[in-house]
C-alpha cells in the first residue's frame, strides 16, 4: 500500500513538471473547432503552476471553480476526520451531480458563442 502511494505521488510530481514546461493542445478543439468544457484546463494548470491566477481565469473559469470545490471537499473531510466531527459535505448531496452537469453544459454552450461577452469564456 505504501509503494502504491509513492508511485502515485511520484507520478503527480512528474506530471506537474511536464505541465510546468510543456503545454499540450486540446485534441477536441484541434479536430472540431469547438471548445469543450475542459478546453484550456491544461494551460490553466500551467498558469497555476506558475502562480498566475488571472491566467487561470483567462484559460478556464470552470477549472478554478472545480479546484475550489475540490478544496472544500478535501478540507471538510480532513476536519471531520481530524476533529471527529460530522459536518455535512454538500458534495454528497443527491442533487449535486445534476447541478454540476447543468453548469458544465451551460458553460460549454456559452463559451462557444463567438460574441461579446461570451467570447471571454473561450481560452486565450
Amino acid at each position: 500500500m505504501k509503494i502504491k502511494r509513492i508511485v502515485i505521488f511520484a507520478g503527480l510530481i512528474v506530471l506537474g513538471i511536464f505541465y510546468y514546461f510543456i503545454t499540450p493542445k486540446c485534441i477536441l478543439y484541434f479536430t472540431t473547432g469547438f471548445y469543450c468544457p475542459g478546453c484550456g484546463s491544461q494551460r490553466a494548470t500551467h498558469q497555476l503552476l506558475n502562480f498566475n491566477i488571472f491566467g487561470v481565469l483567462q484559460q478556464n473559469v470552470l477549472f478554478l471553480i472545480s479546484l475550489l470545490i475540490l478544496g472544500y471537499h478535501i478540507t471538510l473531510k480532513g476536519i471531520n476526520a481530524f476533529f471527529k466531527k460530522n459536518f455535512y459535505n454538500y458534495v454528497y448531496h443527491p442533487k449535486t451531480p445534476l447541478v454540476i452537469l447543468a453548469v458544465i453544459v451551460v458553460f460549454w454552450i456559452l463559451r462557444n458563442i463567438p460574441y461579446y461577452p461570451f467570447n471571454l469564456l473561450a481560452p486565450n
